[in-house]
């Protein structure tokens, strides 16, 4: 298969999956391909290269960003998809607001475009570790396939206001914090450690 089927593959199945297989007006959108439109791993926007200063076209563009099943990112207009150049996730969660108490608690997060996410078993929290430096790398999952990284304050936070669960079967803690009544893990420690 050419890079261009792929491509036209992969964009018939993200618009499928989103119009739950048959789009409005009975067409498809055109496929543009990809076009000269990146996103820095630190939530940067770039247009031909270089940064796309004013938030409210930031915002217009993330209102049709889309992620399909193999991590590509594509602007989805019901004219016309193309696609995007992503570093490592569109958007940075930069502010982390916690109410209640214990585990009916609700944690939220608002992204670098304002948009507010509460952590939920729709909007599910992962840590990636760096297989060389060990380092984390907390995301917590938003609408549309997409994904925001917690930048290091945001994550120092929620470090900071984990609680601790140990399995009695393995004597394994595991490391995270509630939200929602549900426990999303940061982290493990080894009985022992």
């Amino acid at each position: 298969m050419s890079s261009n089927e792929k491509t036209v593959d992969l964009a018939e199945k993200l618009w499928t999956r989103l119009r739950a297989g048959k789009p409005a007006g009975g067409r498809h959108p055109q496929i543009c391909g990809d076009i000269p439109m990146s996103i820095g791993r630190d939530g940067t926007w770039f247009y031909q290269g270089g940064p796309i200063g004013r938030i409210e076209l930031v915002k217009l563009f993330a209102s049709v960003l889309q992620r399909d099943e193999e991590g590509g990112h594509w602007l989805v207009t019901p004219a016309e998809m193309a696609r995007i150049e992503v570093e490592d996730v569109a958007f940075i969660a930069v502010e982390l607001e916690k109410t209640g108490e214990s585990t009916a608690s609700v944690i939220r997060f608002r992204t670098n475009i304002d948009q507010w996410v509460e952590l939920d078993e729709n909007h599910g929290l992962r840590v990636e570790h760096d297989p060389e430096t060990g380092e984390p790398s907390p995301y917590v999952k938003l609408d549309r396939g997409l994904e925001a990284r917690l930048n290091r304050a945001v994550f120092y936070q929620l470090v900071d206001m984990a609680d601790e669960l140990k399995e009695p079967e393995t004597g394994k803690m595991r490391i995270g914090v509630y939200s929602h009544n549900q426990f999303f893990e940061i982290g493990t420690l080894e009985a022992g450690e």
